[in-house]
């Protein structure tokens, strides 16, 4: 969430720059009830201390012999007063916070103006879409002819949107991940990790899902507040929630994980029902870094860097662009989407967003680093992104490395990963 105080000293400007998000914030609201929360707290301390003079008052008129049945009186209606008081203050604070939880990170000054994804702005291609001299197949007819990619089956088993995949398309999903992760962890320096599928409402409020986009989520139905991850950004992040780092030497913490990501796709019926592109259950490979306010910029390109490097290590063309604030999320401040070819739909898409949190997710979880230079506790600034989305790399790597005859040509880097084949199909 955004600074509270920030919020109060600049609530116009603050107003202002949300609007390149398209949001509108409710200015008069929020001061109105800041007012009402201060004028209500102040009448709380003053009643409070009306009280305790009465009480004083009370033991002087006891030792004097002084009837003190009105001054009990005083202090009972006083008491009845501030619990008023401090009711009405509960219910302030408590509309005034769920107003602000609604509010979205500040975009930063450079992200470009638009409306949605047409606006995003190209920062860099790489590779060139290859030109086919035969008839392209989308990866469900490639995956159909292999004989490994199965909706039917995986429809049956649960509804649409889902899939079951065997042999050697079951391996080279596994091959992608395994990839992904030893590349993140021997070459980029990340931490393995590995959390719960399962999460409590307490972690998705620290990322951001919660409370706005509870609808996008699987709920377990029972009464302990448990969802499915949409993302290991979820457990991963919390892992700092309610802590400090002592050791600012420790920064920055770097994990990289693998897990499967559940999402209902709520708003999204009629688009990508074809296929792997977008589903009900994927894995992704997800980078986290806990860093220094000072580092955030850099690490947001450096962490971009290191999902790019899986694509161009697998030879897939792809290209980077930076979100428009009508396309940039909640939590985000920045964010660098990493779009790879799809041969069939001739088009770019999206397979990782990588984006600076700063200190938005770090307010809510109340995660801290202690400053060497003041010694005092300051909010981390958190980094994220898919390195990558195991499923649509998948897709990619089927659509662009097929061949005339119906096989599927497998990188190099893969090969150790696929027992030594060079195809399949």
């Amino acid at each position: 969430m955004l600074d509270p105080k920030l919020i109060r000293d600049n609530i116009e400007d603050v107003a202002t720059a949300l609007l390149k998000k398209g949001f509108e914030l409710d200015a008069a609201s929020i001061s109105a009830l800041e007012q009402e929360r201060r004028s209500t707290q102040q009448e709380a301390e003053r009643l409070q201390q009306e009280s305790n003079t009465r009480a004083k008052n009370i033991g002087k008129a006891k030792a004097a012999g002084e009837d003190i049945a009105p001054l009990l009186q005083e202090v009972n209606d006083l008491k009845a007063a501030k619990q008023k008081a401090e009711e009405q203050l509960t219910n302030v604070q408590s509309r005034l916070e769920n107003m602000l939880n609604g509010i979205p990170n500040i975009p930063d000054a450079e992200v470009p103006e638009g409306k949605d994804e047409e606006d995003n702005v190209e920062l860099r291609q790489w590779g060139t879409p290859r030109v086919f001299d035969f008839e392209v197949k989308d990866h469900v007819d490639l995956g159909a002819d292999i004989g490994g990619l199965d909706f039917d089956t995986a429809s049956k088993l649960t509804s649409s949107r889902f899939a079951v995949m065997r042999g050697d398309i079951a391996r080279l999903h596994r091959a992608l991940a395994q990839f992904m992760l030893n590349t993140h962890i021997d070459e980029h320096g990340y931490t393995e990790i590995n959390t719960p599928f399962i999460v409590n409402k307490e972690s998705l409020y620290g990322t951001g899902q919660l409370p706005k986009f509870e609808e996008d989520l699987f709920k377990l139905t029972d009464d302990r507040e448990l969802y499915l991850i949409p993302t290991a950004e979820v457990p991963v992040t919390n892992v700092l929630r309610n802590q400090i780092v002592q050791d600012a030497g420790e920064l920055p913490i770097k994990y990289a994980c693998h897990t499967p990501c559940f999402r209902s796709e709520a708003g999204s019926h009629g688009r990508d029902t074809r296929g792997m592109i977008r589903q009900h259950q994927f894995e992704k490979v997800e980078l986290v870094q806990f860093v220094k306010p000072s580092e955030s910029d850099a690490t947001l390109e450096a962490l971009t860097g290191h999902a790019e490097a899986i694509l161009q290590a697998l030879e897939l063309p792809y290209r980077t662009v930076v979100l428009c604030g009508g396309d940039l999320g909640f939590s985000a401040a920045r964010t660098l989407d990493i779009e790879v070819w799809i041969p069939s739909q001739e088009k770019y898409r999206e397979i990782s967003s990588c984006s600076n949190f700063r200190d938005f997710q770090a307010r809510r979880m109340k995660a801290r680093f202690r400053n060497s230079d003041t010694g005092k506790p300051e909010l981390l600034h958190t980094v994220n992104g898919s390195g990558l989305a195991v499923g649509r790399t998948l897709v990619a790597l089927l659509e662009n490395h097929q061949q005339a005859d119906g096989t599927v040509s497998i990188p190099a880097v893969l090969h150790p990963y696929m027992g030594g084949k060079t195809s399949i199909g």
